[in-house]
């Protein structure tokens, strides 16, 4: 019995003694294991370390230049680029600016130390519980980090040198410099870097000025600052706002009564543009020229455009107007407008009915049939070679090697004279007109009058086959209503830094030619005078006198107006993109009205006539010469059968040059 009990504790013994063998074993092989993890940790961040960026040079904030465009008023109309506003402390801004970040960021901002292990536990918890990625567990010091230093790179790599410098944040800055420098360069979208862009972009004004509810629209932003924009998303923004609201209550930001209080208010009006949408058609336009006038901005710039904005206002307005109202019955989808002063200042430009849908800017880059709004450059060329506005020709079905143009509504109507031809936009006419004085004859003269476009010489010319750009053709009729001295288009006044500088403007003096013989203009101006008075574009008829034409293309697949005042130029077309047919619609049925409309608002704004001409003999402004030349808008009751009278000069063209003087 005594041998059993001994053998018994013997066995104990041992299975003790192997036991603490094996915990002293396990505490070793930890600690070896922990040992070389540590190492192998180490050097892991040694070698991340290694390859992580200069950090003094990545606290410069570096962006692209900021283009602000203004109007002629000097009102901002748009910017492009990366819009940094005023640098800004935690301390200056109001608490709930600050508190709306941090309750949807970062509510453990002021206890962690750059790393967060308590929010990346609950992100994972929360991911995990939803199925998907809901919750980040980065904090604002990470995402600071990440946005000084470091790539976009989804990558463990990336996430660890994310974390390392966020301590090193941590140990060199105080946590309301850590904040400060987030708010100051996280980006909010359209362009804005940093809460005080934000705050100007999308409410007008500072940072400093912000309501609570302007504020969570803000930090709404940080989710996903294109889809939340109050600007363009304003239902969804207010949503998030909401949200962003709600989680300030959570946080303790916000007690019950004022969450309820500011949840019943409606959101604040964002800061449009002032035009409206299509303005990027003008700004965009703009913006492509600067590399050409002073290379690519290296600072942020401001450039002043000739751009009215009642105008510019009134153009959108018509050309909306048009298509909703003959879009669906008529198959018109599409249409285009641009208003110049007869010195070749663009003060409206709208290259398509929503450059949201399409930034294809129709007024400086589609080539698009002009159809009849041609014509009188065949007709300018024919006065040139010895025809005059009294000058009859037969009126008739007609063939000429196969081709048989015919006229709208196959009406004839036998002897006319060329004003009566005109007024009733007779194809015939033009394309015998063209047969009599040449192909290259009129193209030399279109690229007199300023179009530089492809130009097919041949007879299908004459009713405006080949494809021309709309600032062109509105190019070559304020030539026309300059009296035939050349106009060449402008948009930029000046361009200036930041401090002032003027790094571009307006010459002071340009020198432009004498391109057609002001006799024949004056002879072409009456009889355009009679297709707006009793013609295809009496549409276009308003309180002022006006010159102008129509334009059809084959088909209907392009209608146009162009006409001119004794202050403005301007032009109206409407289609199609893909070139379909409209419905019957003609440049009097929709361009004509439309242009009027234009023109009601643009004739109640003198024009600013940046230039004059000064010639030697005289001086004399463009109003001045266009009014001398169609009567000085006042209507004299002529008939369509009037005489034109004989132009006062004919004198062949040689070169005259004017000085174009800069009116400050």
């Amino acid at each position: 019995m005594a041998k059993t009990t001994k053998k018994k504790k013997k066995s104990k013994a041992q299975e003790s003694s192997g036991m603490g063998l094996f915990i002293k074993g396990t505490i070793k092989w930890v600690f070896v294991i922990g040992l070389w993890g540590a190492l192998l940790l180490g050097l892991t961040l040694a070698w991340f370390a290694r390859e992580l960026p200069d950090i003094t040079e990545q606290m410069i904030f570096e962006r692209r230049p900021t283009i602000t465009i203004l109007a002629n008023d000097g009102t901002v109309i748009d910017r492009y680029g990366d819009i940094k506003g005023e640098t800004v402390s935690v301390k200056e801004l109001p608490p709930y600016v600050s508190e709306a970040i941090l309750a949807t960021e970062d509510r453990r901002f002021y206890y962690h130390f750059g790393v967060d292990p308590f929010g990346i536990i609950r992100a994972f918890g929360v991911n995990m519980v939803r199925g998907g990625f809901v919750q980040g567990g980065s904090t604002i010091t990470q995402q600071l980090a990440k946005n000084l230093f470091l790539s976009r790179d989804r990558t463990l790599k990336r996430k660890v040198q994310e974390a390392m410098l966020a301590v090193w944040l941590e140990t060199k800055l105080s946590k309301d410099e850590i904040l400060s420098a987030y708010l100051n360069r996280v980006y909010l979208g359209s362009g804005a870097y940093g809460i005080d862009a934000a705050a100007r972009v999308y409410f007008n004004k500072p940072a400093k000025e912000l309501t609570i509810r302007e504020a969570a629209t803000i930090a709404g932003l940080l989710k996903a600052p294109s889809r939340y924009s109050p600007s363009s998303n304003p239902s969804l923004s207010a949503q998030r706002t909401r949200v962003v609201l709600k989680a300030m209550n959570e946080a303790g930001y916000l007690d019950k009564d004022e969450f309820a209080k500011l949840d019943q208010l409606p959101p604040s009006p964002p800061r449009k543009p002032s035009s409206g949408d299509t303005i990027r058609y003008y700004t965009d336009f703009i913006v492509g020229q600067i590399e050409g006038i002073i290379g690519l901005p290296e600072e942020d710039i401001t450039v002043q455009t000739t751009l009215d904005k009642d105008i510019q206002a009134s153009a959108e307005a018509a050309i909306t107007k048009a298509v909703l109202t003959y879009g669906e019955s008529y198959k018109v989808s599409q249409g285009a407008a641009m208003v110049m002063a007869l010195d070749g200042a663009i003060v409206a430009m709208v290259g398509g009915r929503d450059y949201d849908l399409s930034e294809y800017n129709r007024v400086t880059n589609a080539l698009r049939s002009p159809g009849s709004s041609f014509k009188p450059i065949v007709y300018l060329s024919a006065l040139e070679h010895g025809w005059n506005p009294n000058s009859t020709i037969v009126d008739a079905p007609l063939s000429i090697n196969g081709y048989k143009p015919q006229n709208y509504g196959n009406e004839y109507y036998g002897e006319v004279t060329l004003t009566q031809a005109l007024t009733r936009s007779l194809n015939t006419v033009s394309v015998q007109l063209m047969q009599d004085v040449g192909p290259n004859e009129v193209i030399g003269l279109a690229r007199r009058l300023g179009i530089t476009a492809d130009l097919e010489p041949n007879l299908s010319l004459s009713l405006g086959a080949s494809g021309v750009p709309m600032i062109q053709m509105a190019t070559a009729y304020a030539t026309i209503g300059r009296g035939g001295v050349a106009v060449e288009p402008f948009a930029i006044i000046n361009i200036k830094d930041t401090k002032g500088t003027t790094l571009y403007e307006q010459p002071k003096e340009r020198s432009a030619r004498q391109v057609v013989a002001r006799g024949y203009v004056q002879q072409l101006t009456g009889m355009m005078q009679n297709v707006v008075q009793y013609g295809t574009g009496a549409a276009a008829q308003g309180p002022w006198m006006a010159a102008g034409k129509t334009g059809t293309s084959q088909e209907f697949r392009d209608a146009w107006f162009i006409g001119f005042t004794n202050s403005y130029v301007a032009a109206v077309w409407v289609g199609n993109d893909d070139n379909s047919p409209m419905k019957r619609v003609t440049g009097g049925m929709v361009p004509a009205p439309a242009w009027r409309e234009i023109m009601m608002t643009a004739m109640t704004k003198p024009a600013k006539n940046y230039y004059t001409i000064q010639s030697v003999a005289s001086e004399f402004s463009f109003q001045d010469l266009l009014g001398r030349i169609i009567g000085g808008g006042e209507d004299t009751g002529s008939s369509p059968m009037q005489n034109i009278p004989k132009p006062t000069d004919t004198k062949p063209v040689d070169g005259d040059t004017y000085k174009l003087r800069y009116n400050d």
